[in-house]
């Protein structure tokens, strides 16, 4: 049996467990990646402390490292489920196993908003993609889209625009949500256009030979996307050989949703005192919570105040 059994190995998860390390408690790590969010962010990040600029690679080469010198690992797998039939909990994972602790930290984080149109899923992995840090260069001097005109989609249009000959953001608002200083580096690029007032309706393509293909696959690959202009609406056709897609998060919350109590956007809510759930022993921190503002600097915070807390309540356990 564990200490404490901790989801995620984003930035909440590494920094409880570095904080729980140092109480020298018996941790397990659980995830599905290492970095979370932080490895797939496409520019530099600049507002992290001790850092002029650096990018969400280096930062996840620099928690591994960190987590190495505290001798801690990660255990790659996806919970299913937490329990808690009497004194500890039981949390199980899709590779069948089941662990028992004394105290749980959920760091889980969010996962990618899908925009549920036609061709969306057909095309996953054939030209709509979620991360244009991991896909970006391969498709290098084809036309991409970016559905999404906040900081992820600014974000995504200005890597992107390193590689590709034009960049369409396509917002559903009448305005963009992007910080100012985004917007002010977006309006730089004369490679990126902003259509706003925008929804997406499908996202259509067609067979192609390997040698053509924008995706390591055979098959199906991205040609076009159709969005309807709001202010007219009149469909219009883009011609283009990826889509990515930048609309935001959804917490990855639904294996906790028995244990603790969730709001209508599927966070996590929690005591701010000390980060607990409903259920005692049951702590959380991160993306995955209820927060107006998901800033890494916030989330490593909120891991170190979670494992903190944690440590007091397994002592009265013991």
């Amino acid at each position: 049996m564990y200490d404490l059994i901790i989801i995620g190995a984003g930035p909440a998860g590494i920094s409880a467990a570095i904080y729980a390390a140092r109480q020298k408690l018996n941790i397990l790590m659980l995830s599905k990646d290492i970095g979370g969010q932080v490895a797939k962010k496409a520019v530099d990040i600049e507002n992290y402390p001790g850092f002029d600029k650096i990018s969400g690679l280096e930062l996840v080469n620099l928690y591994k490292k960190q987590l190495e010198a505290n001798d801690l690992e990660v255990t790659l797998d996806e919970v299913l489920s937490i329990e808690k039939p009497d004194k500890y909990f039981l949390v199980k994972t899709t590779s069948g196993k089941t662990y028992e602790s004394i105290s749980v930290v959920v760091t889980s984080g969010a996962e990618s908003r899908l925009l549920n149109v036609p061709g969306e899923e057909e095309f996953s992995g054939k030209g709509v993609s979620y991360c244009s840090l991991c896909d970006g260069p391969v498709f290098k001097n084809k036309i991409v889209a970016v559905v999404g005109g906040g900081n992820n989609g600014f974000e995504s249009a200005l890597f992107l625009s390193n590689y590709v000959p034009k960049v369409y953001v396509l917002e559903y608002g009448a305005t963009v949500n992007a910080d100012k200083e985004n917007q002010e580096l977006v309006a730089k690029h004369k490679n990126i256009e902003i259509i706003t007032n925008a929804k997406v309706v499908r996202i259509e393509g067609k067979a192609k030979p390997r040698t053509e293909a924008t995706a390591s696959s055979t098959g199906v690959f991205v040609e076009s996307i159709i969005y309807e202009d709001l202010t007219t609406g009149e469909e219009k056709t883009l011609e283009v050989k990826g889509v990515f897609v930048e609309i935001g998060y959804l917490p990855s919350t639904s294996f906790v949703k028995d244990m603790a109590q969730l709001n209508d956007k599927q966070e996590i809510m929690f005591d701010h005192k000390n980060l607990e759930t409903k259920t005692p022993g049951l702590f959380s921190a991160g993306d995955c919570n209820v927060s107006k503002y998901k800033q890494i600097v916030m989330a490593s915070g909120e891991g170190a105040k979670a494992a903190l807390s944690a440590y007091e309540y397994i002592k009265k356990q013991l």
